[in-house]
């Protein structure tokens, strides 16, 4: 009698042993040494799952994950996507990041001033992207940084962009400044385009843009450098000074040759440059050069102008540039 309770104890405690190991297999650390990603991709089985974290390393047997799983997962479905899985994540923790964890999300930014030709570059350039785009119109975009995940297409995430450019200028058109010489938003959009790629200094940009807009009302020609660039470069650096018959050259965009607004944007402005345009400083400058510091300095008269481009070319040539 004492002989069979001795052995009923033992079989309890080898029980108990196994179903320990069991639990320990689920909640136990696991063998990654260092933090990883696991991309899971459409259409995975547990079965698939189990092998792909058993070959990464991440566990140490895919059928006891798959055990494992079936038992404390409750037949729990689990997400396509990339997971980030912290070092020495048990096997419960792997579960519940595939099951209800959110996707790793990585980033892709578009400076202020980033031409469309650029944008698609830079948007064809991203590996973890898929699919073809073509470039975009110019001023559809809006400069920020984006989030995307492994696998999405470009045409998704530049209609990101796009909707976020859409539904910004429609909120800043609403709340403009009253009697404005640009009457739509796409001219807004337009005029910020340039004011965008005269100004490097975030503090001149409503002044810039009153002056432009003084020009405008005036009936006076913007003379903008960039417009001349635009149609040579789409928007790319020029790389070297502008010719006198590249000033000269009458197209859709040359301020120097056209009254008024180019046909459209020449870069995609960000949101400030926009707001810029559309609450300019009270301002009666119709004029202004660089100032040698990135900057530049404004005049109401011509005769203003001239004594400030004879400072800055005094300070070109003290510099050797001329």
């Amino acid at each position: 009698m004492r002989k069979g309770r001795l052995l009923a104890a033992l079989f309890l405690l080898v029980l108990a042993a196994i179903g320990g190991h069991f639990v320990y297999g689920w909640y136990g650390p696991g063998p990654l040494d260092q933090p990883t990603t696991l991309v899971v991709p459409d259409g995975s089985t547990l079965a698939s799952i189990a092998d792909l974290l058993e070959t990464e390393g991440a566990i140490g047997s895919a059928s006891d994950f798959r055990n494992h799983a079936r038992v404390f997962g409750r037949g729990a479905r689990v997400k396509a996507g990339e997971f980030g899985l912290p070092a020495h994540a048990s096997e419960s923790q792997i579960f519940a990041i595939l099951q209800s964890g959110k996707p790793l999300r990585r980033m892709v930014t578009i400076p202020e001033g980033m031409p469309s030709i650029m944008v698609y570059d830079r948007l064809m350039a991203q590996p973890l992207l898929t699919g073809k785009i073509d470039v975009p119109p110019e001023g559809s975009v809006l400069p920020d940084s984006y989030d995307f995940e492994r696998g999405e297409s470009r045409a998704t995430v530049l209609k990101r962009m796009q909707d976020a450019m859409t539904t910004t200028v429609a909120e800043l058109w609403a709340a403009r400044a009253p009697n404005l010489p640009v009457t739509t938003p796409e001219q807004a959009v337009t005029l910020a385009s340039i004011v965008e790629k005269e100004t490097g200094k975030p503090e001149e940009r409503n002044l810039v843009a009153g002056l432009y807009e003084n020009r405008l009302r005036q009936g006076m020609l913007l003379q903008a450098d960039p417009t001349i660039i635009y149609p040579i470069t789409r928007g790319k650096p020029l790389g070297r000074r502008i010719r006198q018959s590249e000033i000269q050259a009458v197209n859709d965009y040359n301020t120097y040759t056209r009254v008024g607004l180019p046909v459209g944007p020449i870069t995609n402005p960000g949101r400030a440059s926009i707001e810029a345009v559309l609450h300019p400083a009270d301002t009666k400058a119709l004029y202004m050069v660089a100032d040698g510091t990135g900057g530049h300095v404004f005049a109401d008269t011509l005769e203003q102008h001239n004594e400030n481009v004879a400072r800055w070319f005094a300070i070109r040539k003290a510099r050797g540039d001329l």
